[in-house]
């Protein structure tokens, strides 16, 4: 089985059509509150403000697309994901092809430096299940300071059969507070992409928190 390293890509892996939230807005999330604008995780200690003008994703549609992905890997690993544990926080989009996700995943190492070898699983294992299902793919990976925290970070580009780029990835995470704590952003044009990066980078963490 594989273990601790289901992840906000995850959902989004094959599948980017997704739909507008409900109503109420809290009731799309697992964990924390969204007040207006502003969403707050009181897990991981994280604030961050929506783009005006963007949507919060219906958590239907997330789970529908989150079961895809799950197939998908489960098919290029042959092994189970467990992701009963998985936490849906915010997730908001412009449209099918511009989004914003992140969860949380109770994560308690067994020892040193287990974290990162589960991440550098992860990583890989996204690349091959795109190549497993003859996915044109390119992707990278490396670290960012994000407001003094230092992040995991897996870029991926999507490519058309033509060569066209259709979709980009980033993937953040880190362990915070006794949780693995992942960002997805998907993007296919810079303005969107820095609207996105913009309310990442700005939003706000709990300066006392758990490594």
């Amino acid at each position: 089985m594989i273990q601790r390293i289901t992840k906000t890509i995850l959902f989004f892996l094959l599948s980017i059509f997704i739909s507008c939230g409900q109503k109420d807005p809290n009731k799309q999330i697992d964990e924390g509150t969204i007040k207006g604008e502003t969403y707050k995780s009181s897990d991981i200690g994280w604030t961050i403000e929506i783009p005006k003008g963007w949507s919060v994703i219906s958590k239907d549609h997330i789970d529908s697309q989150e079961s895809k992905g799950k197939e998908a890997i489960e098919k290029s690993s042959g092994q189970k994901v467990d992701m009963s544990q998985l936490k849906h926080l915010i997730s908001f989009q412009k449209n099918q092809f511009n989004l914003f996700a992140s969860t949380s995943e109770p994560f308690k190492e067994e020892y040193p430096g287990e974290y990162q070898e589960n991440s550098k699983k992860l990583c890989n294992m996204i690349y091959q299940t795109y190549i497993d299902n003859k996915i044109k793919t390119d992707s990278s990976s490396g670290k960012e300071i994000i407001q003094g925290l230092e992040f995991n970070v897996f870029r991926t580009t999507i490519y058309a059969p033509d060569g066209k780029v259709i979709l980009n990835q980033i993937m953040y995470n880190r362990l915070i507070n006794g949780f693995d704590f992942g960002v997805n952003i998907n993007y296919n044009n810079d303005e969107d992409k820095k609207a996105m990066l913009d309310a990442f980078k700005n939003s706000k963490f709990t300066k006392k928190f758990k490594q």
